[in-house]
């Protein structure tokens, strides 16, 4: 009922290409390009301009886009009341979410959902390498399971509902014999390990982020030498005495490494956490799938904490 070519205006602003627009809708560029052409004449004004060899919104297209949020917010708020005149919770719920969220939250919610709503089919998804705002953005997905970062969309944002979850503390990894190797009852305090080698572990966009700001936040500079993503090649990295590194609490030691790394809690302040947050399109919170998909993560949450 709203016209979808501001969705295709709405994504090319965010993406900032044609092409990486046509990626994220599943269409082809030709179709954007044409869509916002229609857009265009059927408003009578020009939505975009020539930046080199990109393209870049005019200020009536800005203009547009702050309708749209609104317009769109208020669509996602009339399906929600149209779905309470629904029979029960039908239909599919598409959740997105980190390794690390997948473990704590989103599968134990899933389950909850498969017992409780049998009629919802849930579809959970790790997508590496995906901006998970653009997935909700694009229809792609329903409920994001995201950890705020610089640069992210703010709590303000017109096009996303923000909601705590769950706070993960980060303890220490190190290796078999380290000097913090017998503090795993009493922890040690980030600022006792300033002249450690640090290895950069974790999505560089969170993980690593959260060790410098907490580094920061005790004092120093973390001397990072290595990195790596998959948790196996950090624990082997840390057991061949490379380094140590920040290991979420929901992220567990591969097996074949349990007797050569220590995992040690971190104490005193600052304790670095990890937030996680259940990001949805603004208005949709109240939709039944999306609902039931919010009450499942929060108790799996509950469960953890």
């Amino acid at each position: 009922m709203i016209d979808p070519r501001l969705q295709t205006l709405r994504v090319l602003h965010e993406q900032g290409t044609v092409t990486a627009t046509a990626q994220a809708l599943h269409l082809t560029p030709s179709t954007v390009s044409q869509q916002l052409r229609q857009l265009s004449a059927r408003l009578g004004l020009e939505l975009l301009e020539p930046a080199g060899r990109r393209v870049r919104l005019t200020p009536a297209a800005l203009a547009l886009l702050g309708h749209a949020d609104a317009l769109f917010a208020r669509w996602e708020e009339a399906r929600a009341d149209l779905a309470g005149y629904a029979d029960g919770v039908a239909g599919r719920l598409r959740m997105t979410g980190v390794a690390t969220a997948i473990t704590g939250v989103l599968a134990p919610a899933a389950e909850r959902l498969r017992r409780e709503e049998p009629r919802l089919a849930v579809e959970i998804g790790e997508d590496p390498g995906e901006n998970r705002f653009d997935l909700l953005l694009a229809g792609r997905a329903d409920i994001a399971v995201v950890i705020p970062t610089p640069g992210g969309p703010p709590p303000g944002d017109a096009r996303f509902t923000q909601l705590p979850v769950l706070q993960e503390p980060q303890d220490l990894l190190v290796p078999a014999g380290h000097r913090f190797g017998g503090r795993t009852a009493g922890g040690v305090t980030l600022a006792e390990a300033a002249e450690e080698c640090w290895i950069r572990a974790g999505d560089p966009a969170d993980q690593h982020q959260l060790l410098l700001a907490a580094c920061a936040a005790a004092g120093f500079t973390p001397r990072v030498r290595h990195n790596a993503v998959d948790w196996s090649a950090i624990a082997a990295l840390v057991a061949h005495g490379c380094g140590i590194c920040l290991l979420p609490r929901l992220a567990p030691v591969p097996d074949g490494y349990r007797d050569r790394v220590v995992r040690v809690p971190l104490r005193g302040e600052p304790v670095p956490v990890r937030r996680f947050m259940a990001a949805v399109r603004r208005g949709s919170e109240r939709r039944p799938p999306i609902a039931r998909g919010l009450a499942a993560l929060r108790a799996a949450a509950g469960e953890r904490a």
